[in-house]
């Protein structure tokens, strides 16, 4: 069972991680937090190459965890080459706890994701592989092009694996009690992967939150859908393409990938177009239209082309809001977003997809736009709630409950109802707050 830390401790534990978090800049510089899509940065330096005084109640801690280690099945040999001289990491407590200061746009996101290089990188990459893509998607159903555009999105086709020690990352986080029993958990899959010779603790690399190699699994996902496709009797999503590949096919088919449909278009909307009709829901399933319904009420492919005459069921996404790009999305872009809980990244892996096969970039018009704040986007929350229109309290974050509330809004005072978040609606609701009582 593992041992609970009383509140005293919890406190000091508390403070005491503020203290080494300071004495961990020199140690916090040559780390780099693993980004998606992005470039790989300068790898940590080990913890056993920067010491710093073990946290209180650590070495307890550690060594409940062996004994719960053990008795899970795991050997000796694994827990002592996994867990001797293992220090929670100051740096990733600080990026656990870090707050962006400004929302992210879709353009800025956009661009950064879908670089000329990594459209030009996949191409080629589509090439070489081409046999195995193709003897994957006999197994799995999932299309060359979508697998190539996951992996380009998740490490830049395994080129930004992480730089942190994945044992040594859930260590601090599961010490760390914030999210303890998740991270927990995830540690000791982890040294089950290791226990079963799939990899060995120096090479398990990955985020400061655990996800790992080519994929970026999570070591639960790994333990699930890892598959070893060269038959070299490990499944290796670091070094092996085969195994990273077909494993995230495998784990895309369980997440209803149809490999006989795309992911959804760009279309262009008709003048004085109802944006209510958008989906703004986390699942794009808030309103599901057939194509042919979709076709009837103006909506066209990007060209201005009718839309194709499919049997299709699609929910129509507007990611910058009505004056962005807009897209019909079918059920494959609800399999991305299970993958990643983003429309943002949802609509990258689709479109990057597309762009490996030479479909034309987006017809939108590129806007620049101007992000809002963390405290903006609080200021305008409680403004909502003062209104009557959220009942969540504010937290900086535009999510599913607050884009109802702005498109709640935006019908009471006549605006275009699209549900999104910018300068121009968060001015427009601080204005109507006013000295408005909270209800």
């Amino acid at each position: 069972m593992a041992m609970r830390l009383s509140p005293q401790l919890t406190v000091t534990k508390g403070a005491f991680y503020a203290l080494i978090l300071v004495m961990g800049v020199a140690l916090a510089s040559c780390q780099n937090m693993s980004v998606r899509s992005s470039a790989a940065g300068t790898k940590p330096t080990s913890t056993a190459e920067v010491p710093a005084p073990l946290p209180p109640g650590y070495q307890d801690w550690l060594a409940q965890l062996r004994i719960d280690a053990h008795a899970r099945g795991i050997s000796q040999a694994t827990i002592r080459t996994a867990l001797d001289d293992v220090a929670p990491i100051p740096r990733i407590l600080e990026l656990d706890r870090r707050q962006p200061e400004f929302s992210q746009t879709f353009w800025r996101y956009f661009d950064g994701a879908l670089t000329a290089k990594r459209i030009a990188d996949g191409q080629a990459l589509l090439a070489q592989h081409a046999a195995l893509l193709k003897r994957i998607e006999g197994q799995y159903g999932v299309q060359p092009r979508f697998l190539v555009a996951f992996w380009g999105m998740e490490s830049g086709y395994g080129h930004d694996t992480g730089g942190y020690p994945v044992v040594a990352a859930l260590v601090t986080l599961a010490f760390d009690g914030r999210r303890a029993d998740f991270f927990r958990a995830e540690l000791f899959n982890a040294l089950t992967i290791i226990d079963q010779g799939h990899i060995a603790p120096s090479r398990m690399i990955g985020s400061w939150a655990g996800a790992m190699g080519q994929t970026q699994f999570m070591p639960s996902t790994f333990l699930k859908y890892a598959v070893d496709e060269d038959g070299d009797g490990r499944m290796d999503i670091w070094a092996d393409v085969p195994d990273a590949l077909a494993s995230a096919a495998r784990y895309l088919k369980t997440l209803g990938w149809d490999g006989t449909k795309g992911w959804g278009r760009e279309v262009k909307l008709p003048a004085n177009f109802d944006v209510g009709l958008a989906s703004i829901d986390p699942s794009a399933s808030e309103i599901v239209k057939p194509l042919t319904e979709w076709s009837a009420l103006g909506v066209r492919q990007a060209d201005g082309h009718a839309l194709p005459q499919q049997n299709l069921m699609a929910a129509l996404v507007l990611p910058a809001g009505g004056e962005g790009p807009a897209f019909l999305v079918y059920d494959n872009y609800r399999a991305i977003l299970k993958w990643n809980r983003s429309a943002f990244y949802a609509i990258a892996v689709g479109h990057l997809a597309d762009r490996l096969i030479d479909t034309p970039p987006l017809q939108a018009t590129h806007r620049i736009e101007e992000p809002l704040r963390r405290e903006d986007i609080m200021a305008f929350q409680d403004g909502l709630q003062r209104l009557g229109y959220l009942k969540d309290a504010p937290d900086g974050v535009v999510g599913g409950s607050t884009r109802q509330a702005i498109r709640a809004f935006q019908r009471a005072h006549g605006l275009a109802p699209d549900g999104y978040a910018n300068r121009a609606v968060a001015t427009a609701i601080l204005a109507q707050a006013g000295a408005a009582p909270r209800t």
